[in-house]
């Protein structure tokens, strides 16, 4: 009897540096019949790449933080492995085709699943290669200002005015001339500092509209991502309808304590405690949370939002908070000596706990956060209660000085 074997599905490299999105784009890849390989950024993704000789499509996100952004780990992954194929995708940026690599293809954020799907069976398929572009760009109007021109007149007197006053009148007029050349000059120089003036403020308005713009995309990329995630693992509509809500919610918790920070490095201590506040009712104490000083990047803030969102939320249910008497405890501490930071968070004085039977999306966000921060969770399910733990270096949390 002969036996036939399966070949093994084609691999995927996924490059995406937030943590909702890369997830929401392996299971795009899953849903294609793909198998995925996950990386953070450009240098993961070039490691990745020199270790395996099997990896047939580069699908990558074009900002991201590192050494190189997602157009030149596009353009150094064709030159090197010109056989794999190439996915860029942006909530920001629409690169025109010289910028792209030869037959490679752009999709803006937030992605079309069905058109990602076809795209990526038809580019590891046999089917010819077509290039699909997105390019939106805002219409800026410009208002035309109208100035005003007085002009004067000076009567003539008709009887015969000696040369005395024909000299004076001459010499005022010339004196008045000179006047008015040099108070044009002056408003000519104060127009040319106005214009600049105007100039700057036109960019720097064209600037911050590119980068809301930038952000409405990816938090509506986001928001897709929680919801298909949410609904692929929910036991029913209203399982489902909660924990969207449940994580919305938790997003928009986030994004006030970034807002509050002005999106730069918020406090470690903050984010703890505004994603356990709705939980605490009525602050009742139920979590004890310490531990130093820590400013966090804006990533890192809403990737550890997210994830306490949903040890809140389990816990709820089937730990610590379940019960009257439950709490939790919420500890972090640094290592001065390898710069790591250890996060725990312990249950007690709840119903025993066990390992649950599928990997829920909760779980799978739970255990992504290590990932995202490039350290190590552990989840273990203890007699006295479940325990997580976190384990990053500092240099994934703070930003660079």
């Amino acid at each position: 009897m002969l036996l036939h074997q399966t070949p093994a599905p084609p691999k995927v490299l996924v490059v995406e540096d937030e943590m909702l999105l890369r997830m929401r784009a392996v299971d795009i890849v899953e849903d294609a019949g793909f198998t995925p390989v996950e990386a953070l950024n450009a240098d993961e993704a070039l490691a990745i790449l020199e270790s395996r000789s099997d990896i047939e499509l580069l699908f990558t996100d074009i900002q991201m933080p590192g050494s190189m952004d997602g157009l030149k780990l596009a353009h150094a992954v064709h030159e090197r492995w010109p056989s794999i194929k190439i996915i860029l995708v942006s909530g920001k940026l629409t690169p025109t085709d010289a910028e792209k690599p030869v037959h490679s293809r752009f999709f803006g954020k937030p992605l079309e699943v069905k058109q990602m799907i076809a795209e990526m069976q038809e580019m590891l398929g046999q089917g010819s290669l077509s290039i699909v572009q997105a390019d939106i760009s805002p219409v800026l109007a410009k208002a035309a200002q109208a100035e005003t021109r007085k002009s004067s007149e000076t009567p003539r007197s008709n009887g015969s005015a000696s040369n005395e006053v024909l000299t004076a009148e001459n010499d005022s007029l010339r004196l008045l001339l000179e006047q008015a050349s040099i108070d044009a000059e002056v408003l000519l120089a104060q127009a040319g500092i106005d214009a600049k003036q105007r100039e700057a403020a036109d960019k720097l308005q064209k600037l911050i509209l590119e980068e809301l713009h930038h952000r409405i995309k990816n938090t509506l990329a986001t928001v897709s991502a929680i919801a298909s995630q949410s609904l692929r693992t929910a036991t029913s509509i209203e399982h489902g309808q909660h924990a969207i809500e449940g994580r919305l919610v938790a997003l928009g918790r986030a994004h006030d304590l970034l807002l509050q920070a002005r999106w730069a490095n918020a406090d470690f201590a903050s984010t703890i405690r505004g994603a356990t506040a709705p939980y605490d009712s009525e602050g009742a104490g139920r979590f004890s949370i310490a531990g130093p000083d820590v400013k966090i990047t804006s990533g890192a803030v809403i990737a550890l939002a997210m994830t306490l969102n949903e040890l809140c939320t389990n816990t709820t249910k089937f730990g610590a908070l379940s019960v009257p008497a439950g709490s939790i405890d919420i500890a972090w501490k640094i290592d001065e000596a390898t710069q790591r930071l250890q996060l725990t968070w312990s249950e007690k004085d709840g119903p025993s706990v066990r390992a649950p039977s599928r990997q829920s999306f909760g779980t799978r966000l739970i255990e992504s956060l290590g990932q995202q921060l490039k350290g190590q969770v552990q989840l273990a399910y203890e007699p006295t209660g479940f325990v997580y733990t976190l384990r990053v270096p500092m240099a994934s949390l703070v930003a660079p000085a």
